[in-house]
């Protein structure tokens, strides 16, 4: 079984800002905001929505495939997806263009602003999702709008279940194009303030969201995770973590979880623990792909930290 990872590839410019925005920003000038911040800490890493989640399965002993489009930059990150053995047969080089480049500012709340530039992303209506072959699932993670939106249709033309995640995307779809999404989608994942404006576009809330897909999943910081289906409402503990030091990835850590438990035909409760607990290590450490660990090793923490096994 092989799941599709349609997203993003791009490379994090990561800066952390030793105070709190909400210390500079006068929410009474926000009208003509101009504001800097000194950011001693720079780091660049790779990632992307597609990246991480790929890196992030493939550390639970999976192989998933990513679908994505990229610059002619590439060269560093292709080498490291290669290392680590992840499938780059469906990553397409588009000639003048560079990578995606997100420029991200953490704040002491572990509040974020990011600036991105989607370079070869735009073009990633160009992959489709017939050539890729055995594939069981996927998921729409964010992307280029087109790309995005063909995806899923491809998706649904072909029978494939897939998880639809619009993240970043979000300010992109219009109420027309999200219930269309919510009409193709097998699961669909936000984190809160998403589902905010998926219900703000929509006028859906999450349980009617939900009587439409198998099951809608909302993550909410430290404070765990709601998994929405038909019938109830779960709530999922947040795995405690010993120290928090980068949030960025987080949610991709989170989606690769989620994938694994459908993979292997999981249930809720330990699907979303899974996710949980992947979110808790990324958390941990600095980069969206810097963490590692065997799968015995997953399944020996996952025992300590919920008292179950997987």
């Amino acid at each position: 079984m092989s799941a599709l990872i349609c997203g993003s590839y791009a490379y994090d410019t990561i800066m952390i800002f030793h105070d709190k925005f909400k210390n500079h920003i006068l929410p009474d000038k926000v009208h003509m905001l101009n504001v800097s911040f000194l950011v001693p800490s720079l780091r660049r890493e790779f990632g992307g929505c597609a990246g991480n989640i790929a890196y992030n399965l493939n550390l639970l002993g999976e192989d998933p495939i990513p679908m994505a489009t990229v610059g002619t930059d590439f060269g560093a990150y292709s080498e490291w997806l290669v290392k680590c053995g992840i499938n780059t047969s469906h990553i397409k080089q588009i000639e003048g263009t560079y990578t995606g480049q997100a420029f991200i500012t953490t704040d002491m709340d572990d509040n974020q602003i990011t600036a991105f530039h989607p370079g070869a992303m735009s073009m990633s209506h160009e992959n489709k999702i017939a050539d890729a072959s055995g594939v069981t699932l996927g998921i729409v993670a964010p992307d280029g709008r087109d790309g995005m939106i063909e995806h899923a249709e491809q998706f649904a033309e072909a029978g494939i279940p897939f998880i639809f995640d619009p993240g970043q995307g979000m300010p992109m779809f219009d109420e027309k194009d999200l219930l269309t999404f919510i009409e193709q989608a097998t699961w669909i994942t936000l984190n809160d303030y998403e589902a905010e404006l998926m219900h703000e576009r929509t006028g859906l809330s999450p349980h009617e969201i939900a009587e439409r897909v198998s099951a809608l999943i909302i993550t909410l910081g430290g404070k765990g995770s709601h998994i929405y289906t038909a019938n109830q409402r779960l709530d999922i503990p947040p795995a405690i973590t010993k120290t928090i030091n980068d949030p960025t990835g987080c949610g991709d850590a989170y989606r690769a979880g989620l994938l694994y438990g459908l993979l292997n035909e999981m249930d809720w409760e330990t699907t979303g623990r899974i996710a949980s607990l992947m979110g808790s290590i990324k958390i941990e450490v600095n980069g969206t792909q810097n963490h590692s660990f065997t799968p015995d090793e997953f399944n020996t923490l996952f025992r300590g930290v919920f008292g179950r096994e997987i």
